[in-house]
């Protein structure tokens, strides 16, 4: 197999300088052509080109596939939503079999860095509502792949496991789990025929927002998929909170049912991702993993399990 080649610095500023040749231009750049640095310290896949240009190269044919897919996934998307998805300007390859695109980049801080507010939350609903409405047959022709719901029981009984392991590093009350029984799980089990398109990875980086709150778009569609609605709730409220991410599923007309579910898939995930981490098994920095934690465990008013009976039902 041959080895894919590593970019650099120069081999974005080179793919920079033929995308202006071909007539790209930046209106806040100098005659020089646009300043192209790394999106991030010591990266050398994702570049800022100028003020308006986020350049992405796919570092792998597996991840090429996946940003052409996503190209016409978000052409396929924006037309539901009413916050910003990035739009591609240029695309191509920047070295063989390996894809790039030109993205407008979107203004705004991330949701590590500015809380979302009220405003942002019925944002956040429109996102979840839209996506619902996204034709499913569509973005499967697009070969956006179906997953099957994950066994909350068996996530579950792996992060009873991990929150005892917490405990004996004082990272972690294991008691807080207790109100998590195997018979809560059970009545928390995804119904049939609720498939809808998923962003799949609404991690914090991946949320636009702006310094008032509002979130101005979404970033990072590469790994969308068709499944269980509850896993872009239990992905939001890693990244902006619990209360915050139930509040918007339930704005966008999601019910107890889902809301609890993507609750407990976030609070059960943290827990193994930390214990993971502490054992050697996860690299992500701890200070993330430990925020992530404690967004998933913030309460909220639907948090008596028990009740789950009284109040579920069909949802849409």
């Amino acid at each position: 197999m041959t080895q894919a080649p590593t970019p650099t610095a120069d081999t974005a500023r080179r793919l920079v300088r033929t995308l202006l040749k071909d007539g790209l231009q930046d209106q806040a750049d100098t005659a020089a052509g646009p300043e192209v640095r790394p999106v991030a310290e010591g990266g050398r896949f994702t570049w800022w080109v100028g003020t308006r240009h986020v350049l992405r190269l796919a570092p792998d044919r597996e991840a090429s596939l996946r940003q052409r897919r996503e190209l016409r996934l978000r052409d396929l998307v924006r037309p539901h939503l009413r916050i910003t998805v990035p739009a591609s300007v240029a695309h191509g390859e920047w070295a063989p079999g390996l894809s790039y695109t030109l993205d407008t980049r979107i203004t705004g801080g991330t949701a590590d860095e500015h809380d979302v507010s009220a405003l942002g939350e019925d944002d956040l609903a429109g996102l979840f509502a839209g996506l619902r409405e996204v034709p499913v047959r569509q973005a499967q022709a697009l070969g956006v792949p179906r997953v099957a719901p994950r066994s909350l029981g068996a996530l579950r009984r792996m992060a009873v496991h991990c929150a005892e392991r917490l405990g004996a590093a004082d990272e972690f009350d294991p008691a807080r789990m207790a109100q998590f029984t195997p018979a809560a799980a059970a009545q928390l089990v995804a119904q049939r025929g609720t498939g809808v398109l998923l962003h799949h990875h609404l991690r914090s980086e991946h949320l636009v927002v702006s310094a008032d709150g509002r979130v101005r778009g979404v970033l990072g569609w590469t790994d969308a998929v068709i499944g269980d609605p509850a896993e872009d709730i239990a992905g939001l409220a890693v990244a902006v909170g619990a209360p915050a991410a139930v509040r918007a599923a339930t704005l966008a007309g999601y019910g107890a049912r889902s809301c609890l579910r993507g609750l407990w898939l976030a609070r059960c995930d943290t827990l193994i991702r930390l214990a993971d981490r502490l054992e050697g098994r996860d690299g992500s920095p701890l200070p993330l993993l430990r925020a992530q934690l404690r967004h998933a465990w913030e309460a909220i008013l639907l948090e008596r399990v028990t009740e789950i009976r009284a109040t579920t039902g069909e949802e849409p």
